[in-house]
């Protein structure tokens, strides 16, 4: 077959099968578009999980007549300067209508502020109809139908329409944290309704925007995050340790004001929680990027959802450094959730009383039944008189024979007021020995001596382990193992670090790297294992982590064993020795495993319970 020029309509549907996968990449497409154009309000309308129809209504700047045709070519746009390396707006490749016009049918409808009129263009297929006016607000609404019916085959690989909207919405979710002052507007097919009212670009605002887009429990379970490392800033919020989530879906991260999925960000996410968190939890997380956009490739794939950094070393560094410095500065927090949790296991079913109401309706609590009996009937009022003849008794005592002290000292009912003023305050009991219940001036706190312990033997191992040199055990024969050049170099680079974590490597010819030491910690080992482990880090993120986090996981287990059991009764001043090495040891409110360790139910709360308040 001869080579010969592929037609537009063609060169479009191949572009399409990059930049339009799915309903959700339309979205996408057309919002950040509205984004650009400095709208206010978006409006995203969909049908038949967007397949049918996708509609996107914005109050932005809108297109002029004469340039509609343009906007519907490729590679046209007003977004990109003659400095391919200067790109500060989300769109910028001129790729995204036309995509979209040569697999459905488009219609864009269009006015600016200075016209008195609107116009229309409508693509179908790839075929363009003439522009013609129309009436039109001020702005651009582009509605796509029937979207792949010019290309069927791929509509076998759409999922359900309830995947396909799952997916729009979640991309509505993402642009919407980073333009807090926009308003949005998801409208379903089933007439559900995504709406974030628009809010400002301050610090309360976007907090404001995220907790609208997140729950509102997320600000009272977050850190935030504000840190500088030469020209890179970040900024956000990330989860508390005991707050976290069974998959990464609650990560977002965003590079000058970009959403990104990216490798590296991820990546360092999961190191930077890697001591407070098991491998299948993970942190909620909502990180701002802010870097010269220079030093930063958008341009790498045509979804731009994928990054590249000039210095990836530095950007993933100040990412877990800021990060572990936060969580170490916001001391030991315990998750809300845990609270509701708790309030929900103790708050009677409906069908306890059978009453709507306050305390769970039972009318001994609702208010407006004692009024109305009171209003209705007074015994002694009565004109027949129904007491007389009783004498009221006295009220009898509350007998439960001797009492043991509830208190944890035994016997003494007194605590010290600084104490009661100590973040854990003071234990007062201890329970199926294994929970200990302790009180502050506002609060009753209810600890899990193990998971605690193990946390606070965990931290202390991990200090003794990093702060001198790992002890390392000489291999009676060196053990050569053969890499690619490229990883065998990588290993040399790093050997110093690693002799600090107890592994004594070095070159052993081209292609291969001899092993003389091995940490102590990990006994017999598979040394070929970890070097092509530690090879593929290095590659990856230029750390050797891997070694590390062997290491630390070993500690792990050594305090899981070596820390208060269950079952074990502890005198006072043991409970509160606990107590206060909590609140001085950074990251305590959850156990090695991620699971809390202590739980926090306000006095406010317990009072609702009994119907006080």
């Amino acid at each position: 077959m001869p080579i010969r020029q592929l037609s537009e309509t063609m060169i479009n549907q191949i572009a399409a099968g990059e930049v339009i996968e799915r309903p959700a990449s339309v979205v996408k497409e057309l919002v950040e578009n509205a984004v650009d154009a400095g709208a206010a309000r978006i409006e995203i309308v969909t049908a038949g999980g967007g397949l049918n129809l996708v509609r996107v209504s914005d109050d932005g700047s809108g297109i002029p007549e004469d340039e509609l045709e343009l906007a519907v070519a490729r590679h046209c746009t007003s977004k990109l300067s003659t400095d391919i390396h200067d790109i500060r707006s989300l769109g910028f490749r001129g790729e995204a209508l036309p995509s979209i016009g040569s697999v459905a049918r488009l219609t864009i409808r269009s006015r600016t502020a200075t016209s008195d009129s609107g116009a229309e263009i409508a693509i179908e297929g790839g075929r363009i109809s003439p522009v013609r006016p129309a009436a039109a607000n001020r702005g651009t609404s582009v509605e796509v139908r029937d979207l792949f019916f010019a290309t069927p085959a791929r509509l076998k690989f759409m999922k359900g329409e309830r995947a396909e909207s799952t997916a729009t919405a979640d991309i509505v979710r993402r642009i919407a944290i980073a333009f807090p002052a926009v308003r949005f507007t998801l409208l379903g097919p089933d007439r559900s309704t995504l709406e974030f009212a628009a809010t400002d670009d301050s610090a309360e605002g976007r907090l404001t925007r995220i907790a609208q887009v997140m729950g509102a429990e997320f600000p009272d379970n977050s850190i935030a995050i504000d840190a500088v490392r030469e020209s890179v800033r970040l900024t956000g919020h990330v989860s508390i340790p005991s707050y976290n989530r069974a998959n990464a879906l609650q990560q977002y991260a965003y590079v000058n004001g970009r959403p990104v999925r990216d490798k590296l960000i991820a990546s360092a996410i999961r190191g930077a929680f890697a001591d407070v968190l098991p491998r299948d939890r993970h942190a909620v997380t909502v990180l701002f990027l802010t870097l010269d956009p220079a030093t930063v490739d958008v341009n790498v794939h045509p979804a731009k959802a994928d990054v590249r950094f000039r210095d990836p070393g530095l950007v993933r560094g100040l990412i877990v450094g800021a990060i572990r410095e936060a969580l170490a500065n916001a001391g030991m927090r315990a998750a809300t959730s845990g609270a509701a949790a708790m309030m929900g296991a103790f708050r009677p079913g409906p069908a306890t009383y059978g009453h709507p109401g306050p305390a769970n309706g039972h009318r001994a609590f609702n208010p407006g039944f004692r009024a109305a009996t009171s209003a209705g009937f007074d015994a002694l009022r009565s004109p027949h008189r129904p007491l007389d003849g009783f004498a009221e008794p006295a009220q009898a005592a509350f007998d439960a024979g001797p009492l043991a002290s509830a208190d944890s000292r035994g016997g003494h009912g007194e605590v010290a007021e600084e104490l009661l003023q100590a973040q854990l305050g003071a234990a007062r009991a201890q329970v199926h020995e294994n929970y200990i219940v302790a009180q502050t001036h506002d609060s009753l706190i209810i600890v899990d001596q193990h998971a605690a312990h193990e946390r606070l033997v965990y931290e202390a191992l991990k200090q003794a382990l990093h702060s001198r040199p790992v002890p390392a055990q000489m291999l009676l024969l060196p053990e050569i193992i053969d890499l690619p050049e490229d990883d065998a170099a990588r290993i040399a680079a790093h050997a110093d670090m690693l002799r600090k974590f107890g592994l004594g490597v070095e070159r052993f010819g081209p292609g291969a790297v001899a092993v003389r030491e091995t940490p102590s910690m990990l006994g017999e080992t598979n040394v070929a294992a970890l070097i092509r482990d530690l090879a593929d880090e290095i590659a990856d993120n230029d750390t050797t982590d891997t070694l590390k986090d062997r290491l630390d996981r070993i500690a792990a287990t050594m305090a899981c064993h070596g820390s208060v059991r269950s079952g074990r009764r502890l005198k006072p001043e043991e409970m509160n020795a606990l107590l206060r090495q909590m609140e001085a040891t950074p990251g305590s409110g959850t156990c090695n495993h991620g699971r809390p360790t202590y739980i926090e139910l306000k006095l406010a709360d317990i009072e609702r319970l009994f119907g006080r308040r």
